[in-house]
């Protein structure tokens, strides 16, 4: 007898596309080591502002906490402390959403949540994502061996798509502001989307990571739109809220109300969470607290609007070029149509080569990315500046 291992990993791609990115940044940093101090990275999304000052402050407080016997704090509970759960029902009030504490569960960030959530459901279930798609939605279901179908987007559905009778599936994932097309679906873009999860009785697993950057009347949360508890399992984070990459916190919502073979899967979640997860610490949800705080507000709002400022170099730079784009407006990722009809990665390597500047091929997320590419505004003003005079230079150069 020997231990078997889970085929469906072999399945998946030998490298991650990030992986596959920082392969070839270092081939050309060997190559070239006289110019890689004029690398500029506009690729990852990263965040480059630090901690808000108020966050921080409320971190140190806590760290101190824990080195007197009288305010030390051991096991948390794993679903969250009250004060972090309180803050952000109160944060979902503005939306005119209404949450119970215990539908709202602290993590350690949106993705593994994103993966862990597949834990409630069978694996004879069908999934539909989205393409171009967040690399995560389709790895983690192939390594339980789920059956994957694709809702495609292009130009032409302006990389929103829509349900159509065909997509016959059980689970639902839909991210907005999108990553990576920067795309944010209105309100009648998602009511079609609940509805069709409502007719066919499925869940959607709404990614809400880059709610902060959506301004106006556009959708923060999915349960804004009406019937939504019934059919939607809600992930957000303070990576890019509040620039906690490094700190790492998130939260995922689970209406009591959301149940399938007459199970609840928030009962389910829990059962979930208290057996595989440890919880938060209490350091890092002080911290996530005072995001919501009037003087946290004040401060990542700053940081929000330098990225936001960032977007608008970017996409200055493409309406000047004609080049074709999503994104931008509400979101931190541009989605660019490639310069010449050329193939993302060869745009990448040619972007690289020519302009020192490192950018997403869009073949990473899916077919409908082959043409398409990734920049990300967390980036300085100054390389943000820089690196599109480049990359202007670089593009005039090519319809020459």
């Amino acid at each position: 007898m020997s231990a078997s291992v889970n085929q469906n990993y072999l399945k998946l791609n030998e490298s991650y596309l990030f992986a596959e990115i920082a392969r070839r940044i270092r081939e050309w940093q060997s190559a070239h080591p006289e110019l890689s101090s004029q690398l500029i990275r506009m690729g990852i999304g990263d965040v480059t502002r630090p901690l808000p000052k108020t966050v921080v402050d409320a971190m140190v407080k806590a760290a101190q906490e824990m080195g007197v016997a009288e305010t030390f704090r051991g096991y948390g509970p794993e679903q969250g402390y009250d004060f972090l759960k309180t803050a952000i029902q109160s944060y979902y009030k503005k939306f005119g959403v209404e949450l119970a504490l215990d539908e709202i569960f602290i993590s350690d960030g949106a993705k593994s949540d994103l993966g862990n959530i597949l834990d409630l459901f069978d694996e004879n279930n069908t999934v539909l994502v989205t393409d171009p798609v967040y690399p995560v939605y389709v790895d983690t279901n192939m390594m339980s061996g789920r059956k994957i179908i694709y809702a495609m987007s292009s130009e032409e559905n302006g990389f929103l798509p829509l349900p159509a009778p065909e997509y016959r599936a059980d689970i639902i994932y839909l991210c907005s502001p999108n990553n990576p097309t920067g795309a944010v679906y209105d309100r009648e873009g998602l009511t079609k989307w609940v509805r069709f999860a409502q007719e066919n009785n499925a869940i959607l697993l709404f990614d809400a990571a880059y709610e902060c950057f959506v301004t106006g009347d556009l959708p923060h949360s999915i349960y804004e739109i009406p019937g939504a508890r019934d059919v939607a399992i809600e992930f957000c984070s303070f990576s890019k809220k509040a620039g906690f990459t490094g700190t790492r916190c998130g939260y995922t919502i689970v209406p009591d109300t959301l149940k399938r073979d007459g199970a609840s899967l928030n009962k389910m979640w829990l059962r979930r969470q208290t057996t595989k997860f440890n919880g938060v610490s209490y350091i890092t949800q002080r911290g996530a607290e005072a995001v919501f705080t009037e003087s946290g507000e004040r401060e990542i709002e700053e940081n929000l609007q330098y990225y936001r400022d960032n977007a608008a170099i970017i996409t200055e730079t493409m309406d000047r070029l004609h080049i074709y784009y999503t994104g931008g407006k509400n979101s931190p990722y541009i989605w660019l149509k490639c310069p010449s009809d050329m193939d993302s990665w060869s745009f990448f390597d040619k972007l690289l080569n020519e302009a020192y500047v490192v950018g997403t091929p869009g073949a990473g997320f899916g077919k409908s990315g082959e043409k398409f590419f990734r920049l990300t505004a967390f980036s300085t003003h100054e390389n943000t500046r820089e690196a599109m005079a480049r990359f202007e230079k670089l593009v005039q150069s090519m319809s020459l």
